[in-house]
């Protein structure tokens, strides 16, 4: 097998097992050799002793939410993989996201599953938005114009939220657990009407 710069990969030395990544290939036909870095000491490894490092599977946060309700339950695979078992009365019951009956209907999604049940995954980060807020002012005419704009600030694990000018202040809240960047769950739990002035952080981020 060949390989090429950039690709992730493990090898053996000295009884252990080594992850590396390609800086460069050199062919030294028939043979292959490339350098690694290991993070320790870059290495020229002859290509029969390395092993491309297979991805872990990366899931939404709400599958792993449900791989991990189902084996606290100690449900097996065969039950947590079928779709037709995320009913309306079991979703609410165990808390999971409905979202999974969908997700699950989709072939490729069920190897997904499988892979991330019987080992280790990555939770795919989901995008996050600020909730931004605009000051609507009269102006000399008596008509409505928009002006400039507040954010909503929340601590989730107390439940408290509040409208402030800056996403920068102020400093103790931040220290105390407050948040101004949201997913859209997260949005939409505090108040489903916030969703109509949620922006993507990296919208504001870039203005």
């Amino acid at each position: 097998m060949k390989f090429k710069k950039g690709d992730k990969v493990q090898f053996i030395r000295e009884g252990s097992m080594v992850e590396g990544v390609v800086k460069e290939v050199k062919d030294c036909s028939p043979d292959m050799w490339y350098l690694i870095d290991d993070k320790c000491k870059d290495c020229w490894i002859f290509g029969g002793h390395l092993i491309l490092l297979t991805p872990l599977p990366v899931i939404p946060q709400f599958v792993a939410d449900a791989i991990d309700t189902f084996k606290d339950e100690g449900d097996s695979l065969a039950v947590a993989i079928d779709y037709e078992v995320y009913t309306d009365e079991l979703v609410k019951e165990l808390s999971l996201d409905r979202k999974m009956r969908g997700w699950l209907w989709e072939t490729s999604n069920q190897e997904l599953f499988a892979r991330a049940w019987m080992g280790e995954y990555e939770v795919e980060q989901e995008p996050l938005y600020y909730v931004r807020l605009p000051i609507v002012r009269l102006n000399t005419l008596g008509t409505a114009v928009e002006g400039d704009y507040k954010y909503l600030w929340a601590d989730q694990a107390t439940g408290e939220n509040n409208i402030f000018q800056s996403l920068e202040y102020p400093s103790t809240l931040i220290q105390s657990g407050w948040k101004t960047k949201f997913t859209e769950s997260e949005i939409k739990n505090m108040d489903t009407r916030y969703w109509a002035f949620a922006v993507p952080v990296e919208e504001v981020d870039g203005e």
